[in-house]
């Protein structure tokens, strides 16, 4: 695999490091000159091009239309929705995944910017604190890709409608499936037949239009007010 970074900050070369390190050909793009040679220097095995990301000439010298996927990393938003514009409507790049800067940014990180997979530290942070203290209601955990495709965690309570249930007659919609189960510490793989239990940690991947329904099986909550249109 090919994959373009765009902004070698420590996000930027740490990605960089990880992905040359697990086979992968990889490229990073860096507007400041100093810092690309000091780069190239340290990171022989890694490409390190000197150049404005947000410049459609750039990212052609690059190689960009060869490109498996592109990650656009710089520390500003602006930037990296350029990138990743240029990237998907000029290059044609499969898979285009962007970092939020900016949490009140993030409802800008979609399709129509070229972004496949938006990545916010915070809203991630604030994902995982919710599922470390929440227990009988749903949380996000992470929204898969522009789709809206969602990774969700339920800890089942007594009161949980699923709780001594198998899968099977739980009635999850066609577009929902429960993909793991934690129980004590150990991971049940789900099946048909497979009986929930008070304390399970279940994780489902849900639609956004099964989400409501999911979380009506799942926890007997209705969900918070506006939270149905969120993204």
């Amino acid at each position: 695999m090919k994959a373009v970074v765009v902004g070698a900050g420590n996000v930027g070369v740490f990605l960089a490091e990880d992905l040359q390190e697990a086979g992968h050909e990889v490229l990073v793009i860096e507007e400041d000159a100093g810092l690309a040679g000091d780069l190239r220097a340290t990171h022989p095995t890694v490409t390190w091009v000197n150049g404005d990301g947000c410049e459609y000439s750039t990212l052609a010298g690059a190689g960009l239309a060869e490109a498996d996927v592109v990650v656009a990393a710089t520390g500003d938003d602006e930037d990296n929705l350029v990138v990743s514009l240029l990237a998907k409507q000029e290059f044609a790049v499969p898979r285009v995944v962007a970092r939020v800067n900016h949490p009140k940014n993030q409802w800008m990180f979609n399709q129509t910017w070229g972004v496949d997979v938006a990545v916010s530290t915070p809203h991630l942070l604030s994902a995982l604190v919710e599922e470390a203290v929440t227990v009988g209601s749903l949380v996000r955990l992470l929204q898969l890709n522009a789709s809206g495709v969602r990774l969700v965690e339920v800890t089942l309570t007594d009161r949980s409608p699923a709780a001594g249930k198998p899968i099977s007659e739980l009635g999850m919609p066609r577009n929902a499936t429960v993909v793991a189960i934690v129980r004590r510490s150990n991971v049940v793989v789900p099946r048909g037949d497979s009986r929930m239990e008070a304390g399970d940690e279940v994780l489902a991947l849900v639609s956004p239009e099964a989400e409501d329904e999911v979380r009506r099986l799942l926890a007997g909550t209705s969900p918070p007010t506006g939270s149905a249109a969120e993204a």
